[in-house]
């Protein structure tokens, strides 16, 4: 028997540890929708599943498909775009990598644009800048980095990025485990 649409929407937000206000949230939904979808009170239609599933990683024929098989190659339509955090353009790479050990995201900074200040964690991050340049605080440390150079550090200092320069950036940025 197939498991009911609001049972298997539920089990994967709690995959992807996300409480019902913040899928509600990325989906542009209210809490209260997804507490009905999850406990099988309401119907939903097509669009609203559509950005349910957009905000967990996955897509309508995913979702449906009995087909366990991993997805390899990810095309820029797989992409998920991200707002408010501090950057014109924030794309997590991988749908679903929120659940991985790493989550690769693609960030385009604005002049004058930042990142919220990242609190000591556990972890490592990674970026390589592709254009531009973007700016990392760590600490008491302030360090610019050049289009083609790329950083690496643990997580356990409090970090920020950031562009002060006057020309826009852009970099991929690795987590792990996912920030997000």
């Amino acid at each position: 028997m197939k498991q009911p649409i609001g049972e298997k929407i539920k089990a994967l937000r709690l995959a992807s540890d996300l409480t019902q206000e913040e899928l509600a949230n990325r989906a542009r939904l209210t809490r209260g929708f997804i507490s009905q979808i999850e406990n099988d009170q309401s119907s939903i239609n097509l669009d609203s599943l559509v950005d349910i599933l957009e905000a967990l990683g996955t897509t309508l024929t995913e979702f449906f498909s009995d087909n366990s098989s991993p997805q390899i190659v990810f095309k820029p339509s797989d992409r998920i775009a991200i707002e408010g955090e501090g950057a014109s353009s924030f794309e997590i790479l991988v749908p679903g990598s929120t659940n991985n050990v790493m989550n690769p995201m693609l960030l385009r900074l604005k002049p004058g644009e930042k990142l919220k200040e990242m609190e000591p964690m556990p972890g490592e991050q990674f970026g390589f800048v592709l254009n531009g340049i973007i700016t990392l605080k760590l600490k008491n440390q302030v360090i610019d980095i050049s289009s083609k150079n790329c950083f690496y550090f643990e997580s356990n200092q409090h970090n920020q990025i950031l562009n002060k320069s006057e020309k826009a950036a852009e970099f991929l940025w690795i987590t792990s485990p996912p920030h997000m």
